[in-house]
């Protein structure tokens, strides 16, 4: 089993800035993939950001003010967010897809942390 940990979440004004953590334990044979969605009330859950070996990918609504990065050995990704506007108001959710003998690829979600940014 494999459980993942996120802080980081608060109340920020805009223009400012968050950096998310999260942490994973258990049986982790090997990651494919990190990445991190979010979820506004009255929205469908999005991804934000996402890393796979040394590829990365953004929405196009972070492109330029997000940044996604991992430590590998410790098993944790992070969310560097800056010039935070109202709009990314919402829960963030990261998820890892990782590979086991049994199971194979199977994807793991944090519990959520919110972040609200005010006007």
């Amino acid at each position: 089993q494999v459980q993942l940990v996120e802080s980081g979440g608060g109340l920020v004004q805009a223009g400012g800035s968050l950096r998310l953590s999260c942490a994973a334990s258990g049986s982790i044979f090997s990651i494919n993939a990190m990445g991190w969605y979010r979820q506004a009330p009255g929205k469908q859950r999005e991804l934000v950001a996402a890393v796979i070996g040394g590829r990365t990918n953004y929405a196009d609504s972070v492109k330029g003010r997000f940044t996604i990065s991992s430590d590998n050995a410790k098993n944790t990704v992070y969310l560097q967010m800056n010039s935070l506007k109202p709009e990314d108001t919402a829960n963030y959710y990261c998820n890892f897809e990782v590979w086991s003998p049994s199971l194979g690829l199977k994807g793991y979600w944090g519990q959520g942390t919110q972040v609200t940014v005010s006007s």
